[in-house]
């Protein structure tokens, strides 16, 4: 039974694709490979090139298709949070959602910095992301073996994958072979069909952001409770201090009382002495 998606061909639906990933790893070109045009800035660069959304379109193996591009992530140039709300604005470019988010990542070590932008997508877009998403490998024409030797040697990209459906891709951006997109849509379709030919809604994105606010609001209650038993113990702290002091000065009346007294009554030892 053909799915929603497979029928695009004759209903006209738009297959909506978000390319998400942190700077540098090939997302503006990867979404000129889908769309067969030089659409998206793409070069070479230590900051990213893409600082804001832009929405491409092209027909794609019969299909009507739209590439959203997105900056990248954590990048120490620029402010982070400006940054994650400009990549939150693809889901307005891919009204009313999008098909598949495709996660871009170099073929290369699984470092923190790529685990960080991953946790970071996982944070704008929730848990209800996972299902519509997948990985797109790029740097194709360096792999030396098979991506499933590459996957098998670290058990964190296995576990990526895993969550992403289990599926993966990889492309050769310096290669205009078509066969590799065409095996990319292919699953794509497989994701949709099992999703019944749903995409991702702007109510799951909103049930992230309230997450992301929850979570804001529980920070800040820690932060201020903390901040409160800092400030009791500041209290506690000058409390004590003050004793302290009032006691080391009762000490010294009474230690200076004591003195007067001695030589009060040494005074009157000797003026009753002398009238003896």
């Amino acid at each position: 039974m053909a799915s929603k998606f497979e029928s695009n061909r004759t209903n006209n639906e738009e297959v909506r694709i978000v390319m998400l990933g942190k700077t540098g790893s090939g997302k503006s070109a990867s979404g000129n490979t889908i769309l067969g045009t030089k659409s998206f800035k793409s070069m070479l660069y230590p900051e990213s090139v893409t600082v804001k959304c832009s929405k491409r379109k092209a027909t794609v193996d019969g299909r009507h298709v739209a590439v959203i591009d997105t900056p990248g992530l954590i990048d120490t140039t620029v402010d982070q949070e400006e940054t994650n709300k400009t990549v939150c604005q693809s889901i307005l470019y891919a009204s009313p959602g999008p098909h598949i988010f495709l996660v871009v990542m170099k073929l290369n070590r699984y470092t923190d910095e790529e685990k960080q932008a991953v946790q970071t997508i996982q944070k704008l877009f929730g848990p209800a992301a996972d299902k519509y998403s997948m990985v797109l490998f790029t740097g194709g024409d360096e792999l030396e073996y098979s991506i499933e030797e590459f996957l098998h040697g670290s058990a964190k990209l296995q576990e990526l994958v895993a969550r992403y459906n289990g599926q993966y891709h990889v492309f050769n951006n310096k290669l205009e072979e078509r066969s590799q997109v065409t095996e990319l849509f292919q699953k794509i379709s497989e994701i949709v069909q099992k999703n019944g030919g749903s995409h991702y809604t702007n109510e799951m994105f909103q049930e992230a952001e309230r997450a992301i606010e929850e979570e804001k609001q529980c920070l800040l209650r820690k932060k201020e409770e903390e901040m409160q038993k800092e400030i009791e113990k500041m209290e506690r702290e000058m409390q004590e201090r003050y004793e302290r002091e009032r006691e080391a000065e009762r000490k010294r009346e009474s230690e200076e009382r004591a003195r007067e007294e001695r030589e009060l009554e040494m005074k009157l030892k000797e003026k009753f002495d002398r009238e003896r």
